[in-house]
C-alpha cells in the first residue's frame, strides 16, 4: 500500500472515529458548553448572532412546556442545571450583541441581527420611551414578582423538606420493621427521598440564577444606551437624536430579547417549585380542582351578571363570562350527578342480585378465636387516611409469627362495639377478655426506654402491653421526642404490640387439632414417610399436637416441625408420657434454644440451680415411674420464690436477661412453679445446652 493511500486510511479512520464520539452526548454536550463561554470572548457575526437567539427562544419555551406537563417536579431533576446553562446561554448573546451594538450601532438598527432589529421595531412602535418603559415592566416583573416568589418558596421548600427527613426516615423504618414495606421498597422510598432533599435544595440554590440574571440584563441595557450614545456622538460625529433613537432601538430590543427567554424560563421554576405536593400534569391538577365545587363556578356567575348590570360597565364582555361559567357549573353539577346515580343503580343492582339467605342456627355456634373490639372513637384506625390501616398491621403480624414461631395465627375478626368507651378496646381469645386498653386517635404514644415518666406536654397513662408509664402527645412533638430518645408509636402500633403479646401467651390454647392436622399435611414431600410411621402407630394427632402445645407454651418455635417429629418418633419407643418426649424434643433443639437466648455478646447467660436444691427437688418427687409429681413443703416453695425472684432481678438490673439451668430430671417440675410468678424466665436443662454454645454463668439459685 502506497503512502498516500495509508494516509488517506487513517484519515478516514480518525474522521470515523471523531464523528461516532460526536454521536455520543457527552461530546456533544461538552462542545456545547465550551461554544457558550467562547461567545464571551469571539466576536460573533449577525447572522449567527440571530440563529442564537432564537435557539435561545426555543430553548425557553421547550423548558417551559416541559415544566407544564411533568406530573411531579422530580420527572425535571435536572432543571436547576438546565438554568444554569439557559442562563449562560442568555449571558454570553448579551455580551456578544453588546460587541455588536457599540461597535457597528452607527450603521443602523440592523446593525446587531434583524431579530434584535424586529423586537425594538415591534415594541417601541418608533418611539424609544415607550420600549424603556415596556422593558422595564417586564424586568420588574421578572425580578421583583415572579422571581422573588419562586425563590421564596423554593427556599421553604428546602428548608422543610431537610427538617422533615429524619422524621420521613425513620417512618419507612418503621414500616419496613413492621413488614408492611420489603426491603426493595425501603430502598425505593430512600433513594426517592434523597433525591427530593437534593433537588429542593438545588432549586433554592437555582432560583439565585435567575435573580442575578435578571439584575445582570437590566445593568447590561443601562451600560449599553449610556456607552452606545457616548461612542455615537463624541467617535462617530452623530447627533444626540440620531444616536439616541439608533441605539435605544438597538439596546432595548436586545433586552427584550434576552428578558423574553429569562421570563419564560423564571415562570417554569415558579411552576415547578410551587406544584410540589401535586401529582399530574398542571392542566389537570388545576381545572381538576377548580372544577370540584361547581358552586365556585355558579357565585362566579351571579357575581358576573351583577357586572354586567351596573351602570357604566361594558355589558357584553361580562354577559359572556357570566354565561360560560354558569354553563361550566350545570355541566359540572350534571356530571357528578350522573355519576352519583350511577354508583347507586351499580348498588342496588348488587343488591337485588345477592340472594338472601337465612343463616342457619348453627353459624351462631361458631366462635370466633381471636376478636377486636372497638369503640367507635378508634374506628379510623380501620381507614387510616395516611394508609397505615389496622388491618395491614395485623396481615404483617400473621406472616411475622408464622416465620418466628412455625405457628399460623387464627384470622382476627375486628368490629365495633358501642357499649365501650369511645377510645377504649377489647381483645377476646375465644370470646373470653384477655386485654383491654385506651387509645387516642391522632396521637402518638411515647416511653422512656429507662422506664421513667416522660416529660414532655401530653396526657400520662400506663402502656397497655407491659405496664409501663407512658405519655399520649400530639403529632406535632414527634421530631422532638425522637430526638430525646423516647420510643414512639402510633395507636395503631399499640394495639397490634399488645395482640402481639396476647397471641404469645395464648398460642398453647389457639393451636387446635384441626391446625396440628393442617401443619402435618403442608409438610414437604420428603418428610411424609416419617409422617405416616409415626401416626397413629406410635403416637395419636392429639399427642403431637400436646407436644406442640408444650413447647409453644415455653415460646419454643415450631417451625422446624421435621426434627420435632424425629425427637417424637425416637422417644415415643420408650414412653407415652408427653413430658418425657417434650423433654427429648426440647434436646433435639438444643441449638434453636440456645441461639434465642443468646445476649448481645453471643453468649448464654445462666444461672443454675445449686445442688442443694437438686436435691430439694428429687427428695420432694413421689410416685413411681412416669407418674412422679412434686410434692414440696409450702415453706420450702416459698423460699424457692423468693430466692429465684431477688437473683433475678438484680441480675435483670446489671442488663442481662440468664435463663435457669437445671438437670433434666427436675426442669419440668422448676418450670411448672415458676412460670406462676415470673413466666418470661426460661428454664432450660443441662441436656439442651448446645457443644457449641459459648456460656456465661452470672449466679446460682
Amino acid at each position: 500500500m502506497s503512502d498516500a493511500q495509508q494516509n488517506v486510511s487513517a484519515n478516514g479512520f480518525s474522521s470515523g472515529m471523531i464523528l461516532d464520539r460526536l454521536r455520543q452526548g457527552d461530546i456533544a454536550m461538552a462542545l456545547g458548553i465550551i461554544a457558550i463561554i467562547m461567545l464571551l470572548i469571539l466576536p460573533l457575526p449577525s447572522p449567527l448572532l440571530d440563529f442564537a437567539l432564537a435557539i435561545s427562544i426555543t430553548f425557553a419555551v421547550l423548558i417551559l412546556m416541559t415544566a407544564l406537563f411533568i406530573g411531579q417536579p422530580l420527572e425535571f431533576s435536572t432543571f436547576p442545571t438546565v438554568l444554569l446553562i439557559a442562563t449562560m446561554l442568555r449571558l454570553s448573546l448579551n455580551i456578544a450583541s453588546t460587541r455588536l451594538i457599540l461597535s457597528r450601532g452607527h450603521e443602523g438598527t440592523d446593525a446587531a441581527g434583524h431579530v434584535i432589529q424586529a423586537f425594538g421595531n415591534f415594541v417601541m412602535q418608533g418611539n424609544f420611551v415607550i420600549g424603556i418603559i415596556v422593558f422595564s415592566i417586564l424586568v420588574l416583573v421578572n425580578f421583583v414578582v415572579i422571581t422573588k416568589g419562586s425563590g421564596r418558596i423554593a427556599e421553604v421548600a428546602a428548608r422543610f423538606n431537610l427538617d422533615s427527613m429524619p422524621g420521613k426516615q425513620m417512618a419507612i423504618d418503621a414500616d419496613l420493621s413492621a413488614g408492611l414495606i420489603d426491603e426493595e421498597e425501603a430502598r425505593t422510598r430512600r433513594r426517592r427521598l434523597e433525591d427530593e432533599s437534593n433537588f429542593f435544595g438545588a432549586m433554592d440554590g437555582a432560583s439565585k440564577f435567575v435573580r442575578g440574571d435578571a439584575i445582570a440584563g437590566l445593568l447590561i441595557t443601562l451600560i449599553n444606551i449610556i456607552g452606545g450614545i457616548i461612542i455615537g456622538v463624541a467617535q462617530m460625529d452623530m447627533s444626540f437624536s440620531e444616536a439616541s433613537a439608533s441605539y435605544t432601538l438597538l439596546t432595548v430590543g436586545d433586552g427584550l430579547v434576552s428578558q423574553v427567554p429569562a421570563l419564560i424560563v423564571s415562570t417554569a421554576a415558579g411552576l415547578l417549585v410551587s406544584k410540589a405536593g401535586v401529582d399530574g400534569a398542571v392542566d389537570k391538577a388545576l381545572f381538576g380542582q377548580l372544577s370540584v365545587f361547581p358552586q365556585a363556578l355558579g357565585m362566579v356567575s351571579f357575581l358576573m351578571l351583577v357586572m354586567a348590570l351596573l351602570p357604566g360597565m361594558p355589558s357584553i364582555p361580562f354577559l359572556l363570562l357570566s354565561v360560560g361559567t354558569g354553563f361550566g357549573a350545570w355541566k359540572i353539577s350534571s356530571a357528578k350527578k350522573r355519576a352519583l346515580d350511577q354508583t347507586k343503580k351499580i348498588e342496588t343492582e348488587a343488591q337485588e342480585n345477592q340472594a338472601p339467605a337465612e343463616e342457619p342456627i348453627s353459624a351462631t355456634l361458631a366462635m370466633d378465636l381471636l376478636r377486636i373490639e372497638l369503640g367507635y372513637g378508634l374506628l379510623p384506625l380501620i381507614n387510616d387516611a395516611e394508609g397505615h390501616r389496622l388491618t395491614d398491621q395485623i396481615k404483617s403480624l400473621r406472616r411475622q409469627v408464622a416465620t418466628e414461631m412455625g405457628f399460623i395465627m387464627p384470622s382476627v375478626r375486628i368490629l365495633d362495639n358501642m357499649q365501650l368507651s369511645p377510645q377504649n378496646y377489647v381483645i377476646r381469645v375465644k370470646e373470653m377478655e384477655a386485654g383491654h386498653g385506651e387509645l387516642m386517635v391522632g396521637n402518638l404514644l411515647i416511653m422512656d426506654p429507662r422506664g421513667t415518666q416522660v416529660d414532655l406536654p401530653g396526657i400520662h397513662t400506663t402502656e397497655p402491653t407491659f405496664g409501663l408509664p407512658a405519655t399520649w402527645i400530639e403529632e406535632s412533638l414527634r421530631e422532638e421526642a425522637s430526638f430525646r430518645g423516647y420510643t414512639v408509636v402510633d395507636p395503631a402500633a399499640v394495639l397490634t404490640t399488645h395482640l402481639t403479646e396476647i397471641l404469645r401467651e395464648n398460642m398453647p390454647e389457639l393451636l387446635s387439632y384441626a391446625e396440628t392436622n393442617k401443619l402435618l399435611n403442608d409438610l414437604p414431600t420428603d418428610h411424609k414417610k416419617l409422617v405416616d410411621d409415626l401416626i397413629p402407630s406410635q403416637i395419636s394427632v392429639t399427642g403431637v399436637q400436646r407436644v406442640l402445645q408444650s413447647l409453644l407454651g415455653e415460646r419454643i418455635s415450631i417451625r422446624d416441625l421435621s426434627t420435632i417429629l424425629e425427637g417424637i418418633a425416637e422417644s415415643a419407643v420408650h414412653t407415652q408420657s408427653i413430658v418425657h418426649i417434650t423433654e427429648h424434643v426440647r434436646s433435639r433443639l438444643a441449638r434453636q434454644i440456645c441461639n434465642a437466648n443468646f445476649n448481645n455478646e453471643g453468649h448464654l447467660p445462666l444461672v443454675a440451680l445449686s445442688p442443694a436444691w437438686e436435691q430439694s427437688f428429687a427428695e420432694a418427687l413421689i410416685g413411681q415411674g412416669e407418674e412422679k409429681q412434686l410434692s414440696m413443703a409450702p415453706s420450702k416453695l416459698q423460699e424457692f420464690i423468693s430466692t429465684v425472684r431477688t437473683q433475678f432481678e438484680e441480675i435483670a438490673s446489671q442488663g442481662e436477661v440468664p435463663v435457669l439451668l437445671t438437670s433434666p430430671l427436675a426442669r419440668p417440675f422448676v418450670r411448672s412453679i415458676i412460670e406462676r410468678f415470673r413466666a418470661q424466665t426460661v428454664v432450660m436443662s443441662q441436656n439442651e445446652i448446645h457443644p457449641q454454645a459459648r456460656l456465661k454463668t452470672l449466679g446460682q439459685i
